[in-house]
């Protein structure tokens, strides 16, 4: 009897899935815990991987400035160690803007806090000696005579109690978890320089490694979708750093146009926070409305107003010309990668579900190209304004009115030629 050892093959693929399929429904527990230690075992190599994709990008740019050195690889240190040095710039330059000025702002914050708590008080006072009504209330619901202070006191001390035993009872964990998010940071930028200098050499043996298990058109194909979604991410982390300065500058400039105070903390605050796509200039705005509005309520809202103008000139003007054709997504899907990435996995998933819905959106458009010339759609239905579609009964009366009158045309040609011969 001959036993065809594909099917065996393939029946003992599809049985081992099944009863891999079967253990990770019926026993959650363990395969949560073993997919948890093996994240945790793999997470500073993914980390180190994130780190080499970012700074391979200023990266590129620099070792192209270096093409007069001959030797790959010493230009290639070179350029790790310049990539190194420049980061380390930028992140210097921004703390030692940052540190003196969230001091100066902490001391002026001390200072004008207290007034401003007392002018506060004063305007509420104000306002409910002019409204008795809610005067009346307030004190009707709050009726401080009945509370029993000593009763409140004793469970506060029990709650700090509590609290302090909790917290001596952790404090080794947390130096241990300290401990390995150090180790695993070392770890993360070890294998991340290690990616920078042998990055030829990683994608030569991931392309060896891919055509020798997959058929050539598949392994093109997926080196094809590779590519693009390096390019897409690369532009995506490019072209958010730039339209981050970008807006910094403006807000630099127009609040010292308006003569507001604390420029560079709020112009470096809301840089930063606009790393974050759509959300995170409003957090900026938030944060830089709170300073100045302990200095000056009034120019707290003209700082608002302003905010609202620079953030249409941003949403309509810089960031579809400097993020959004960098990466081809239209502004309605940034907003939904967004909304889905920060739901899936916080800020993290902001940055990374835009190039990644580009990828797809990408992909999606040109799988939806291929089917339409293999269907041979005409071109007038893909239009904006297609014309109008009929329903089938229409079309079939359409269909024997046309039959009726070729029959009619016939019969009177046929007549006329009879008529003729007569």
């Amino acid at each position: 009897m001959h036993i065809d050892k594909k099917l065996l093959r393939n029946l003992f693929f599809v049985a081992g899935g099944c009863v891999v399929l079967a253990w990770l429904l019926l026993d959650t527990e363990r395969v949560t815990a073993l997919l948890s230690s093996i994240w945790g075992l793999f997470s500073p190599f993914v980390a180190g991987a994130a780190i080499a994709f970012i700074f391979n990008v200023p990266m590129r740019a620099i070792e192209g400035q270096l093409e007069g050195i001959k030797k790959e690889g010493l230009r290639r240190g070179l350029a790790i160690i310049l990539t190194i040095l420049v980061m380390v710039l930028v992140i210097m330059f921004v703390v030692e803007l940052l540190v003196p000025q969230i001091g100066l702002t902490v001391d002026s914050l001390k200072e004008r806090i207290p007034a401003f708590v007392e002018r506060t008080g004063a305007k509420l006072m104000e306002f409910m000696e002019a409204n008795p009504e809610i005067k009346n209330w307030v004190y009707e619901t709050t009726d401080l005579e009945k509370i029993d202070w000593p009763s409140l006191l004793q469970k506060a001390l029990t709650v700090i109690g509590e609290g302090i035993t909790s917290v001596m009872g952790s404090a080794f964990s947390v130096i241990g978890n300290v401990t390995d998010a150090v180790v695993n940071t070392v770890i993360s930028i070890v294998f991340a320089l290690y990616c920078l200098s042998r990055k030829d050499i990683l994608a030569r043996q991931g392309r060896r490694i891919l055509y020798s298990f997959v058929p050539e058109k598949a392994a093109d194909e997926t080196i094809r979708i590779f590519q693009l979604t390096n390019s897409t991410f690369s532009n995506f982390i490019s072209g958010q750093c730039l339209e981050a300065c970008i807006l910094g500058c403006l807000f630099a400039v127009a609040m010292a146009i308006f003569k507001m105070p604390y420029i560079p903390l709020v112009s470096v605050v809301i840089a930063v926070t606009a790393l974050i796509p759509v959300v995170g200039a409003f957090v900026g705005c938030i944060v830089g409305a709170f300073f100045i509005l302990v200095n000056d309520p009034f120019q707290a809202l003209t700082f608002i107003a302003m905010f609202l103008v620079l953030q249409q000139l941003e949403n309509n003007l810089i960031y579809p010309r400097v993020v959004g054709t960098s990466i081809g997504l239209p502004g309605m899907w940034v907003l939904v990668a967004v909304t889905v990435g920060g739901e899936i996995m916080g800020v993290g998933g902001m940055l990374l579900m835009i190039p990644l819905a580009s990828v797809l959106y990408t992909l999606a458009r040109e799988f939806t190209d291929k089917r339409l010339a293999q269907r041979n759609i005409p071109a007038e239905k893909l239009e904006c304004r297609p014309p109008q579609i009929k329903s089938s009964f229409q079309q079939n009366k359409e269909r024997k009115e046309r039959i009726r009158l070729q029959k009619m045309r016939e019969q009177l040609k046929k007549k006329l030629q009879n008529e003729k011969k007569k």
